[in-house]
Formats: structure tokens, C-alpha cells, sequence
């Protein structure tokens, strides 16, 4: 990989976060409690709307600690997970091998990934909580739509830019209940669903779904909802080649 390749589309105070965390990222009770508790609703989603993921390839974009990934593979799939940081992926190699978990991590960039791939390498992608942390998200997407194979599915998560969210999101995430590290998420790199759609169809992938996604921190309960105005997840889909 060439520095080049790997450093187009990090942003490096956002990838020291993270690894400042690493240690941390199995703690279901530390910062990553969240990850932790709507874990299972990301599972689910993912595979509603993969039609089943047993024995298919999948790539998690930015899959951290593993936390996604392991329970993709727990669920029949052939999981890659790539991340732009080193430390959170010695912690998931190595927690894989304590769980018995079968997932490739690989430390690099989506673009060098597909730049080294080629095309039509996986029948379902995952980018989960990771897109408002990198410069140019769209250049993840595109990446995206190279990698998978025709028919093949895009699951996408973020934070939408909306002041419902700097209220819930960021200051009383951070903030008030101490969910996360402060300085987590930057406001401005927020991403709308309007926006991050038309990010979709620009990478030749069609928009399927769009759900809100609310978490009780008291409960500890998530739950699929109407209303995107804070988290939200996405559905896309890349057609198969016309005839």
C-alpha cells in the first residue's frame, strides 16, 4: 500500500481517538457501552435486509474493536474487517482468538483495499458509525460500490446534522450522561440523509431504506424508528448489470 493510498481519506486526530480507546473496546460497560447495546439491532438490520448472511462475504468498513464483525461471523458470514487504525485492530485479532470468532482485520483504507481488489469482491458491505468520522465520505462510497458484486448490498449507519442531534447526540451524549469521550463527534461533519443518498446514487447504487434509530441509555433498549433526525441507518443496493 503507498502512503498516498492509505492516508488520502484519514483524518488522523479522529483515528487517535479511538486508538487512545482501543483497550477499552470490549468493556461493554466502558465507552463503547452503546456499540455494545445496539449491537444486536445493527446484527438484525443487516441481515433483513441481506436476505440472510450465512455464507456470504462481507466487508465491515471501519470495524474498530470487532464488535460487528464477530457477530456477522457468529452468524454464518465470511467477514473482512478493515480500519484505518492499528491498535483497535490488535484488539479485535485478539479477542477474535479468545471467542473462537473466524474474521480477517486487515489495517487499511477502503479506496486502497478496492484499489488493490479490483471489483466484485463481496455480496454485503457495512459501514456502521464511521462516515462522520473521515474528510470525504463519499470516497468511502464509491470505494463501496467497486467492492461489491452486482445485486450486492450497502448497510450504512451515521448521525444526521440536525439540532435534535447536537442536543441528544452530542452534548447530552457526551456531555450530561458521559456515553462517550467528549469531543467524540464534530457537529460539522454530521451527515443528513438527504446527503448521504445523493453520496449513494452518485456511486451508482440505489437508495432502499431509511430508518431512525433510538437508544435509551437508561434501558439500554434500541430501536428502529421513523424519526432520522439523530441516528439513522441506511439500506442501498447495487443493481446487477443490464443486459
Amino acid at each position: 500500500m503507498t502512503q498516498s493510498a492509505q492516508t488520502a481519506n484519514i483524518n488522523d486526530a479522529e483515528v487517535a481517538k479511538f486508538e487512545a480507546l482501543a483497550h477499552r473496546w470490549w468493556d461493554a460497560e466502558g465507552e463503547f457501552k452503546p456499540l455494545h447495546d445496539i449491537n444486536p439491532l445493527r446484527l438484525n438490520y443487516t441481515i433483513d435486509k441481506s436476505g440472510g448472511i450465512e455464507g456470504k462475504r462481507i466487508l465491515d468498513i471501519g470495524c474498530g474493536g470487532g464488535i460487528l464483525s464477530e457477530s456477522m461471523a457468529k452468524a454464518g458470514a465470511i467477514v473482512t474487517g478493515i480500519d484505518a487504525g492499528e491498535a483497535p485492530l490488535t484488539v479485535a485479532r485478539l479477542h477474535a482468538l479468545e471467542s473462537g470468532s473466524e474474521v480477517t482485520y486487515e489495517h487499511i483504507t477502503v479506496e486502497a483495499l478496492a484499489a488493490r481488489e479490483g471489483e466484485n469482491q463481496f455480496d454485503v458491505i457495512t459501514c456502521l458509525e464511521m462516515l462522520e468520522h473521515v474528510p470525504d465520505p463519499a470516497s468511502i462510497l464509491r470505494a463501496a460500490s467497486t467492492l461489491l458484486k452486482p445485486g450486492g448490498e450497502l448497510i450504512l449507519s451515521t448521525i444526521n446534522r440536525h439540532p435534535k442531534a447536537y442536543v441528544f447526540a452530542i452534548l447530552g451524549a457526551e456531555y450530561v450522561l458521559g456515553l462517550l469521550p467528549k469531543g467524540t463527534h464534530d457537529y460539522a461533519s454530521l451527515i443528513k440523509p438527504s446527503e448521504l443518498a445523493a453520496a449513494v446514487r452518485a456511486a451508482d447504487m440505489v437508495v432502499q431504506d431509511i430508518r431512525g434509530m433510538n437508544y435509551n441509555p437508561l434501558t439500554r433498549v434500541a430501536e428502529l424508528t421513523s424519526d432520522t433526525k439523530v441516528n439513522y441507518l441506511m439500506h442501498a443496493h447495487l443493481p446487477e448489470a443490464s443486459a
